[in-house]
């Protein structure tokens, strides 16, 4: 009973120490820190720091380490922005200058400003259109259903379609089509993006694909 007692008692002891050892070790350091970084700091504030508050060092060595801490966290920031952005601009300019990849680089560049975040709205319904003549299908990219001058002066309604290349997708064809010419489909964006840039061999999956093609065969 007494051995049980002392084993409990033990393991108890050494849980605690387990817990308390990373504590003890950061706040050491912490005050490690203050003592040497705000220590060495302290005589250039000395002037700023009134009288009857000199006699509390510790306080004033932790206000020098944060000042300095974010005096070196700002130059941190700003020489990262400067020197990433300069060696950014000096890397795409190398490249620009290889020929055959300048040309890979423009497409891609494009292909990103084109279909980024900030035009991800533009492009966010996939669509399916006869193009470019009856009978024959390709994927489109639905942009807009604003009915302006245009579509007053065809008669009807008739909503913007962009029909990209592949597998550059950044060039390709803007067309107006009726509402009943125009098919909406499930799949992202993204996924279109793939059909169209893998020249069709990347296919998405799509859940309902078997009882669509069984009611297309009972109706024919």
């Amino acid at each position: 009973m007494p051995n049980t007692r002392l084993t409990s008692l033990r393991n108890a002891f050494l849980t605690g120490l387990l817990l308390l050892a990373p504590l003890v070790v950061t706040v050491w350091a912490f005050l490690k820190i203050i003592d040497i970084v705000g220590g060495s700091f302290r005589p250039l504030f000395d002037t700023l720091i009134p009288n009857r508050l000199q006699d509390i060092p510790l306080v004033w060595e932790m206000a020098v380490t944060v000042v300095v801490f974010a005096l070196v966290t700002l130059f941190g920031l700003i020489s990262h922005y400067f020197f990433g952005k300069y060696l950014l601009d000096l890397g795409e300019r190398v490249i620009l200058a290889i020929p055959g990849l300048n040309t890979v680089y423009r497409s891609v560049k494009q292909l990103v400003s084109t279909f980024g975040s900030q035009n991800r709205n533009l492009f966010s319904r996939v669509v399916l259109v006869q193009y470019p003549r009856p009978g024959v299908w390709t994927l489109g990219f639905l942009t807009s259903k604003t009915q302006a001058e245009a579509q007053t002066r065809a008669g009807c309604e008739l909503w913007s379609v962009f029909i990209p290349t592949s597998p550059n997708p950044t060039s390709g064809f803007m067309l107006f089509f009726p509402p009943a010419e125009i098919i909406e489909l499930e799949m992202s964006a993204g996924d279109g993006m793939k059909m169209v840039i893998s020249g069709g061999a990347m296919i998405p999956t799509w859940p309902d694909a078997a009882s669509a093609q069984a009611e297309l065969k009972a109706s024919v």
